[in-house]
């Protein structure tokens, strides 16, 4: 189970993940909120993506905010793909 610290820090990664792929992907916000569920999904989204690529990440903080960042910029391309359909 997770303690109370951990569940914070996962909110703030997300939020900020999703706050940077909302800059990177310019147009897609959906304020604090629907940044932080972005950047949780992101994570999500990279941790499944790198390892089937062969692909490791360092561990602590900014990594973890990295390897959200781009989940969630992956997540948000697609959605512009499927909302626009180009």
């Amino acid at each position: 189970m997770l303690g109370i610290e951990s569940i914070i820090i996962f909110l703030i990664v997300g939020a900020i993940a999703g706050w940077l792929a909302g800059i990177i992907v310019k147009g897609f916000g959906f304020g604090l909120l629907g940044n932080i569920v972005v950047g949780i999904v992101g994570a999500f989204i990279a941790g499944w993506l790198f390892p089937q690529l062969g692909w490791g990440v360092g561990g602590g903080f900014l990594w973890a905010i990295v390897h959200a960042t781009i989940g969630a910029v992956i997540l948000l391309v697609l959605l512009r793909i499927i909302r626009t359909g180009t």
